[in-house]
């Protein structure tokens, strides 16, 4: 290397080119919501990534390269994803992994698509993200369609003939609510006595409460996210509302618990992919040990484990094609085939949709565990 060095100072050629290393490394980007109401979502994403990255550049890194990861914090927040997209596009990274949230997601997309970069979402589920056209968009996280065909299966399941839908308007809440009650109205099992949506980041829901408590469902089927389960869960029980809060997958994080409290959880039911912690495929186990030995816990939900299964396809993709987007866009699409991911075997349909029936249902023990129910 001293001999490299001196050649290009004698020679006049840059350092650039005589530092190979450094010149080849590939670079990938990541924005994730690591600060704001998703905060933990997002620092359990970049903990992942780093593991991985890690892990991989101990091991020699892509055909040789070592990786970097390219960081913005969105701040959990369509405005600031805006903001933390044109950012990484400047960067001229190929490919960017992130983010948790569909409106969070969706305030990126125009970004990096106009810049010709590759994006896999990881824990957006909207329908319209991949109805787009995108050519470059990608998710590892299904499809709102699917999970509310599967709630649906899952309130008739329970025994529930009438359900009051209650979302927050945001992208992904209100487009699970439209799925769920599309569903009900197609195969006539439950009936709708209720569809509205409250005002996520509040500290106050007993108004909401009180008109769900009028519409006496049998259930209520809540499709927002787990900081406002929790304040309802907490709350319902304080003004003595027993009708049963049922979830979608935006509420599988175990930050619930703390905000709801562990009697006021107790029965709680979401649909969801598995936990990370009931993923058994050698990979994920082992992978899962290393993350806990690293930080002392497990992921806190499936999601940032989906961002290690857009990080093992962007690894796949670059091995065989090299670190260009349209080739890396390319290969996802057409030649990634069933790669053994952390949550189950990855490929992409050519909207750029995950393939494959993940959704099971959980419900929360006394102790505040998530059990995953039997099919």
């Amino acid at each position: 290397m001293i001999k490299k060095t001196m050649l290009a100072l004698a020679t006049g050629v840059s350092l650039a080119f005589a530092f190979p290393a450094f010149a080849q490394d590939v670079r990938i980007g990541l924005m994730a919501g690591l600060t704001g109401p998703y905060a933990s979502e997002g620092q359990d994403t970049k903990r992942i990534i780093e593991l991985m990255i890690e892990d991989l550049n101990a091991k020699g890194g892509i055909n040789g390269n070592k990786v970097q990861l390219v960081i913005e914090d969105d701040g959990s927040s369509p405005g600031t994803a805006a903001t933390a997209a044109t950012r990484l596009a400047s960067t001229k990274v190929p490919a960017v992994i992130g983010t948790y949230g569909s409106a969070v997601t969706e305030a990126s997309q125009d970004i990096f698509d106009e810049a010709g970069i590759v994006q896999i979402g990881t824990g957006s589920t909207s329908i319209r993200l991949t109805e787009k056209g995108y050519e470059r968009f990608f998710r590892t996280a299904p499809r709102d369609d699917e999970q509310g065909r599967v709630a649906e299966e899952s309130l008739n399941k329970l025994g529930f003939k009438t359900v009051a839908i209650l979302h927050d308007s945001t992208a992904y809440a209100k487009g699970l609510a439209d799925e769920l009650k599309a569903q009900i109205d197609k195969n006539g099992r439950v009936n709708t006595v209720f569809f509205d949506a409250l005002v996520p980041g509040e500290s106050d829901y007993s108004v909401v409460l009180t008109k769900l408590k009028s519409a006496n469902p049998d259930a209520i089927f809540f499709t927002g996210y787990y900081p406002e389960v929790g304040l309802l869960l907490r709350q319902k029980k304080e003004i003595g509302l027993d009708a049963p809060i049922i979830g979608g997958d935006a509420s599988n994080h175990v930050d619930l618990i703390k905000i709801a409290g562990k009697d006021a959880a107790k029965g709680y039911r979401f649909i969801s992919p598995p936990l990370p912690t009931d993923l058994d495929t050698p990979v994920t186990k082992e992978f899962l040990a290393s993350y806990k030995a690293k930080y002392g816990t497990y992921p806190g939900s499936i999601w940032s484990v989906a961002s290690g299964d857009a990080f093992i396809a962007l690894v796949e993709a670059i091995k065989a094609k090299g670190a260009d987007s349209e080739a890396i866009a390319d290969y996802l699409h057409n030649d990634l085939k069933d790669v053994q991911g952390l949550s189950g075997k990855i490929s992409f349909n050519e909207k750029g949709d995950r393939v494959g029936d993940l959704y099971r249902l959980y419900e929360v023990d006394g102790d505040g565990n998530f059990v995953l129910q039997p099919e």
